[in-house]
Formats: structure tokens, C-alpha cells, sequence
């Protein structure tokens, strides 16, 4: 394969970028001044009309304008500000590819879900809670309200790479598990609705895990209804976008004591403000968008693109292909 050129704005990590420029073998790199981290948007770049590739967050305007750019490999997992009908027509014009890094974050954020359910299953967190303030040896207090999670229900909203991990982490638990998406494809490993069936699935939920991305379709798509249909009982689970929730209803239903918990990684606005009530609502426990990290995490997402690289060279489908159909 001829030289290729390969644009990247990724804020990486001094070994992860080692790891790049060595990767690539004989394309040129050219790294940007300005990084970009994956929840920031790109900003367009000359240097972009020169490549062939870009890896990283690159300026959507430029994606859609650049006709010499044949692929982009996104260094997040979600791809909204380019879920674009002109990008994705401009990229099916050109037979450009688009990828992104799902890969790399389903493990993290599954393992963060599966730690958000336990502890509210032990009980961890008012542990900690009583350490931290008045230390009394609760024992009797806590121990009637620990659960198993054995047996339990789960109702998933969207069904991507971070739901089908968990549901393989849960298996041991003999869970029973079900999926609402936009579009069932008929190949889940559990069994999957079509998002209006949700009404009457959610009162048989004891959790609800949240994995739905940013979209114009899910802006606060789980509303006060949603939270009403629930069990009181019940423990609501963000890692998807908080965006996809109406944050107002969730904090009502939790002041009222119509939902058991919930535990978010993800808020509206983000960051929450010091003073935004939902730091405040009872029985609420937040990450701060930390689901995704991990201690090699920047290493992890080169490898990605660089074994995509050697497929891309010799032809073979690439992994995380986003469909621009």
C-alpha cells in the first residue's frame, strides 16, 4: 500500500503517542498542536486537507468537505456531533469509513455498571456514609437491607457494545435480562423490544440500566412517565448520556420516594453545577464521567487504531464500523 497520511488531534499520553508513532510503520504522522480530548469538540485544522486518515475528534465540517479523507477512526465511543445526515452522505459519496473506539470503552463502562450494582446491592455506600460521619456499628440497621442480585430483573434502554458486555458479566448471577432498543436486530443474546413496548416492561424491572446515546431521538426521552411506571424500589443506572434523561422528573421521583436509587456517571448539564440539585437528591450516588477511564486507557485506544490501521492496509472490514447508511 502506497503512504498514507494520518492526522490525529487525540490528547494522548506520552507513552501512547510512542506507541502511535511507531505503529504506524511507514505513514507519515502528523500530530496537532491543539489535542482534543473526546468530549470536547475538534476545531478544523489545515493540516487536515493533507491526510488521509484522521484519528481522533475531527471538525465534522471539515469531515464532510475534505474529499481526500478516506477514513476517520473516532477516539471515542460515542459519535453524535457526527451523526450527521450530510457527513454520513458525504462519507457514502467518497466510499469514506467511519469507526469508532467502542472497543475500547465497553469493558470499562460494564465493569462501572456492574460496581454501581453491587454496591447498592451490599449497601456500600451508606458504609461509607457512616464511616465518614458518625462511625456507629450499624450491623442490624444494614444488613436486612442488603440484597442479592441473584434472580433479580434488569431492563436494558439500547442495546449496544456496553449492554452486551454487562449482560455476559451478569450470567453467573442468573439475572433475567431484557433489552429495549430503537430496532431490534433478532441476534441479541436476550430478549429485545422495540422501545414502546418499555411501559410495561419497566414495573417488572429491579434495575434499569441507561446505556442510550446523545441524540436528537433521546433528548430527555426518559421522562416522569418512564420513572412512574417503576417499581419504588427500583435502582436507575446512567452511563449513557445525561441528555437522555429528564434530570427534573428523576430528582422529583427520587424526593418522593417513587425509585429505590440511582447512580450516574453522566448529568444535564454536564458538569453539574455545586448547587445543582441533583448533587442533593436522596439516594443518589455520581461518578463524574468516569465510567470509560481505566489506567491504560490511552494506550488502549492506539492499539485499537493501529490494529484497524493494519486491516484498513490490507483490506479487511475494520472493527467498529459505524454504519452511514
Amino acid at each position: 500500500m502506497a503512504t498514507l497520511a494520518i492526522w490525529c488531534n487525540a490528547r494522548l499520553s506520552d507513552q501512547a503517542t510512542a506507541i502511535l508513532s511507531a505503529g504506524v510503520g511507514p505513514h507519515r504522522l502528523m500530530m496537532t498542536a491543539q489535542r482534543t480530548g473526546n468530549l470536547s469538540p475538534g476545531t478544523a485544522d489545515p493540516q487536515l486537507a493533507a491526510a488521509d486518515i484522521a484519528f481522533g475528534q475531527p471538525d465534522p465540517r471539515q469531515v464532510i468537505e475534505l474529499q481526500n479523507l478516506h477514513w476517520v477512526h473516532l477516539s471515542s465511543a460515542g459519535y453524535t456531533r457526527y451523526d450527521l445526515p450530510e457527513l454520513f452522505a458525504a462519507l457514502r459519496r467518497r466510499e469514506a469509513v467511519l469507526t469508532n473506539s467502542s472497543h475500547v470503552f465497553d469493558e470499562p463502562c460494564a465493569q462501572h455498571l456492574l460496581a454501581f450494582m453491587l454496591a447498592q446491592a451490599r449497601q456500600i455506600p451508606r458504609s461509607l456514609i457512616n464511616q465518614s460521619g458518625p462511625r456507629q456499628w450499624i450491623t442490624w440497621e444494614l444488613r436486612p437491607q442488603c440484597r442479592l442480585l441473584l434472580g433479580q430483573s434488569v431492563v436494558f434502554l439500547g442495546f449496544g457494545a456496553i449492554a452486551r458486555r454487562l449482560v455476559e458479566m451478569l450470567g453467573p448471577l442468573r439475572m433475567n435480562l431484557v433489552a429495549v432498543r430503537r430496532t431490534p436486530r433478532g441476534d441479541e443474546p436476550i430478549p429485545v423490544h422495540p422501545f414502546d413496548h418499555l411501559p410495561r416492561l419497566l414495573p417488572t424491572a429491579d434495575h434499569v440500566v441507561n446505556v442510550l446515546p446523545d441524540s436528537p431521538a433521546t433528548a430527555r426521552l426518559i421522562n416522569a412517565s418512564h420513572f412512574s411506571a417503576m417499581n419504588s424500589s427500583a435502582v436507575f443506572y446512567n452511563v449513557g448520556r445525561g441528555t437522555t434523561v429528564d434530570q427534573d422528573a428523576l430528582i422529583a421521583a427520587l424526593r418522593a420516594g417513587k425509585l429505590g436509587a440511582a447512580y450516574l456517571d453522566v448529568t444535564d448539564p454536564e458538569p453539574a453545577a455545586p448547587d445543582d440539585p441533583i448533587w442533593s437528591a436522596p439516594n443518589c450516588w455520581i461518578t463524574p464521567h468516569t465510567a470509560g477511564g481505566h489506567q491504560d486507557e490511552h494506550e488502549r485506544v492506539v492499539r485499537h487504531f493501529l490494529d484497524n490501521l493494519r486491516r484498513f492496509e490490507d483490506g479487511s472490514p475494520l472493527l467498529d464500523r459505524v454504519s452511514v447508511e
